[in-house]
């Protein structure tokens, strides 16, 4: 199939990374955007640019019809929906199909059934993949859950079948206090959704999230691109990936890369997508679920694989076969990500509005920096509040966390709060450095005042190494000549 023409359904930094891809493999690009991002980057940095709305997603970035009228009057040949968005909506994917447009991503099928925790777990079901002990289906009855329960073992979560952000979950530590809980999660979710059903499931003590980037194409080749390590996150979102993760050992990567591409199998995959695990302390793996898109922190991956995942994304969408086998894929180094996000990290991670005074990237060797913004902008609140990502590659992970260190100390933000500061004592902070952590790691480690001990701690240094060097310097004045 040919290819002459990619629409990007989407705007900052992830944009303008799958333009560049385009543009290295001689695709013309067309951008969209909305009144308030008329001049951002990702607007200048394509071949052609429409306008398709208002501010607000809802009246310009997730109208379907719209785009796909776009790009039929634009000749496009295909589209690519970046990440968020309508990236994992299947009936845009289908109205893709419909218009004889190439979506760059799964097909629709796909992405329905991982859109659903239930009908995911029903189609890897047949493929023997270890998922977190529960209920099968929704549940209400008190004794019957309780039973369940105590044949899981606790501790347990219940979780709202119609839930989600952590909205009509509980967590019961032992048996005299589930049925209060059960009461609660279930009047809690009948307020917030209507629906009171809900979820039990064992609750894995301290989790880790890794997961496994896969790649699919048309002609029955699956391929893993090795792991993630996701674990560290606030409100239930990542902020700090690497590649690879420090805990798997050889053995560990190639069973959870196998069952990967088993789930991938499972629903017909085809293109890249992300399916993620739960590891508890033992190092046992469950599946959660799988992200039918190109995830946030796919650069880190492309670090240690040597790969361009865009490029193969677009590849795979014209009807190629894969260029490489999975024994042509070796980890090599060690990535690390911080997403720079524009939220206060001092005043619990909330969106920080303004302009940018001052925006200046870090350089240098093994720092690359995938960003949408640019000095003088304002940032926006109709959006994510990321600004950038901030990536590092060392040989070694102790090199790629230093380098992230310097490359945070020389990113220059102003007019705006970011989550660089909160970047800095992830690196610095010994259970990161150790590796050994879960995702409760903000939650154990991380406040306000956390934060600002170690930024004292690290002016006193700085003080007192000019200091040395000051009195050094006067030495050496003083050295009489001969």
């Amino acid at each position: 199939m040919g290819m002459k023409k990619i629409l990007v359904a989407n705007r900052g930094e992830i944009a303008i990374r799958v333009m560049r891809t385009a543009k290295k493999m001689g695709i013309k690009t067309v951008a969209v955007y909305s009144t308030i991002d008329r001049n951002a980057p990702h607007v200048k940095y394509a071949d052609e640019a429409v306008l398709i709305g208002e501010a607000p997603s809802n009246q310009s970035y997730l109208l379907g019809d719209k785009i796909i009228e776009v790009a039929k009057k634009l000749e496009v040949d295909a589209i690519h929906p970046g990440y968020g968005f309508l990236s994992e909506n299947a009936d845009f994917a289908e109205l893709c199909e419909t218009n004889n447009m190439i979506f760059i991503g799964p097909k629709s099928k796909a992405i329905k059934v991982m859109g659903s925790k239930l009908a995911a777990k029903e189609a890897v079901k047949h493929y023997n993949i270890p998922m977190v002990p529960g209920t099968e289906e929704a549940i209400t009855d008190i004794p019957e859950a309780k039973k369940i329960a105590k044949d899981i073992g606790f501790p347990i979560l219940i979780k709202a079948s119609a839930g989600g952000g952590g909205k009509g979950m509980r967590i019961v530590e032992k048996e005299s206090d589930f049925e209060s809980q059960m009461n609660r999660a279930i009047s809690e979710a009948t307020s917030a959704f209507g629906d009171g059903s809900v979820f039990i499931e064992k609750y894995v003590t301290s989790p880790r999230h890794i997961e496994i980037q896969v790649m699919a194409d048309t002609h029955g080749n699956i391929i893993h691109l090795f792991e993630r390590e996701c674990s560290i996150q606030r409100r239930h979102q990542k902020v700090v990936e690497e590649a690879p993760s420090s805990v798997l050992t050889p053995e560990l990567r190639n069973k959870m890369g196998e069952a990967a591409i088993k789930v991938a199998k499972a629903c017909d995959y085809i293109g890249a997508g992300t399916v993620e695990f739960l590891l508890d302390g033992d190092h046992n793996f469950y599946f959660l679920e799988m992200n039918t898109r190109l995830q946030v922190e796919h650069p880190v991956t492309e670090l240690i694989s040597n790969t361009d995942l865009v490029e193969l994304q677009i590849r795979v969408a014209r009807g190629e076969a894969l260029p490489l086998s999975q024994s042509d894929l070796k980890i090599n180094g060690h990535a690390l990500e911080l997403r720079v996000y524009a939220e206060d990290p001092l005043n619990d991670f909330l969106p920080s509005v303004g302009n940018l005074e001052v925006y200046k990237l870090p350089v240098g060797k093994n720092i690359r920096v995938d960003n949408g913004f640019e000095e003088g902008m304002d940032v926006p609140i109709y959006y994510d509040p990321m600004l950038s990502k901030l990536i590092t590659y060392g040989k070694t992970r102790e090199e790629a966390i230093e380098l992230m260190i310097s490359a945070i100390a020389d990113y220059h933000i102003q007019g705006i709060e970011t989550t660089l500061p909160f970047g800095s004592f992830v690196c610095k902070h010994e259970a990161f450095r150790s590796g050994n952590f879960d995702t409760h790691f903000v939650k154990k480690f991380y406040s306000p005042e956390a934060l600002k001990e170690s930024q004292e701690a690290e002016a006193k240094i700085a003080a007192m190494i000019a200091v040395k060097q000051y009195l050094a310097d006067q030495k050496l004045l003083r050295v009489p000549l001969k």
